[in-house]
């Protein structure tokens, strides 16, 4: 018998494209945590042409097989805004999927670091897939089902990245609150908004207004950029790019879940929270027709399951408490949805955010970690 090693193929073709979409399908076709993609959008969000994430930027979709056996995919990009905005060489891979096969994953993170290398990277930083909006791998937290653009994998691929040289970067956490469990915001909690309102008659709080949304992200979208340019890894983020989240979100938005805090009416911070629809999307398998999307419509109402995915105040409005404020009107609105609460992608190392949240009796659920190694 004739051995055939295995081998990367590059995807160029409508074949190739389509075995590296529905590679995770396989992969995680027994595992009872893991969410699918919505397919129909899937199909098309990885061509540069169409996808905001991919547009200006360089990259390219690699597939490793052995003989006819699809074994792992990986999407190796290179970020030019980042790169610009700090001064670095830094590729990235992400959408990274493999079977538990260190030679397979070496090949493709080997063929990845090649293709940077080529283009004048020094550095490779991931998994960050662009696509998806989830960073790094899962690496506590397995038994509990993901919430939109966060990540799933199965725990080996902590050993794979190890293996072939990668090193931890960032390892970031999620928080959760559930009321069906007794939490409850600690009483100090209203006894301190109450104060900060009274003695601060400037500050006002509202939720957001579907009938301005555009108007609101905006606002959003002009807090966020000036109040995490100091994060770890965070890039200013393009309007079109605002504009292309505000379209994804929109059929799941629920305006309990979104509030600002004014002074004298203009908003200068926000709490941007939206129901989680991982639930129904693993139920109807990711596929909205022929009567997913009227399952989603139905359901939807009824998800008691949330995502904190961003909390923001303007700088000099710092130390005030005003993301407790927030934080308190949100857990008010949405109480009475018996709500569980995860509060995702808090850095290691963001002290002020991370205490605000355990002074709020939020639990620490789940971990993931970011690698990276120099080339």
């Amino acid at each position: 018998m004739i051995y055939l090693p295995m081998r990367i193929v590059t995807v160029a073709n409508r074949k190739t494209m389509k075995a590296f979409v529905n590679f995770p399908r396989d992969l995680y076709r027994d595992n009872p945590y893991w969410v699918p993609p919505m397919w129909g959008e899937e199909r098309h969000a990885y061509n540069g042409k169409t996808n905001v994430m991919l547009r200006d930027n360089d990259y390219q979709l690699l597939l490793v097989y052995e003989q006819d056996n699809l074994l792992g995919r990986s999407l190796v990009y290179i970020d030019e805004k980042f790169n610009h905005y700090y001064s670095v060489s830094t590729g990235f891979f992400g959408a990274f999927e493999c079977v538990n096969n260190k030679e397979a994953a070496n090949l493709l993170l080997s063929a990845s670091m090649l293709w940077l290398q080529e283009r004048g990277m020094s550095s490779m930083r991931g998994p960050i897939h662009p696509i998806a909006e989830s960073w790094g791998f899962l690496l506590k937290g397995y038994e509990s089902m993901p919430v939109l653009m966060a990540s799933y994998n199965p725990p080996y691929y902590h050993d794979l990245m190890e293996s072939f040289g990668l090193k931890k970067v960032k390892d970031l956490f999620a928080y959760e609150a559930d009321i069906s469990t007794g939490y409850q915001v600690p009483e100090r909690i209203g006894r301190f908004t109450e104060l900060l309102l009274k003695s601060h008659p400037e500050f006002s709080v509202r939720r957001i207004d579907r009938k301005n949304l555009m108007r609101d992200a905006e606002h959003i979208w002009r807090i966020t950029n000036t109040a995490l340019s100091d994060n770890w890894g965070y890039v200013p983020v393009d309007e079109f790019v605002m504009k292309d989240m505000v379209r994804r979100l929109k059929v799941i938005l629920d305006a309990d879940a979104i509030w600002f805090v004014q002074d004298k009416g203009v908003p200068i911070g926000y709490a941007l929270g939206f129901p989680d629809p991982n639930i129904i999307i693993q139920a109807i398998k990711g596929k909205l027709f022929p009567t997913g999307f009227l399952h989603l419509l139905l359901k939807k109402k009824h998800i008691r399951r949330y995502r904190l995915f961003g909390l923001g105040v303007l700088p000099q409005y710092h130390g005030l408490g005003l993301d407790v404020l927030l934080y308190k009107n949100l857990y008010d609105a949405l109480s009475k949805k018996q709500f569980l609460l995860e509060a995702n992608y808090i850095l290691e190392d963001n002290w002020k955010i991370r205490n605000a949240l355990e002074k709020l009796n939020l639990v620490r659920t789940k971990e993931y970690r970011v690698y990276e190694m120099r080339m």
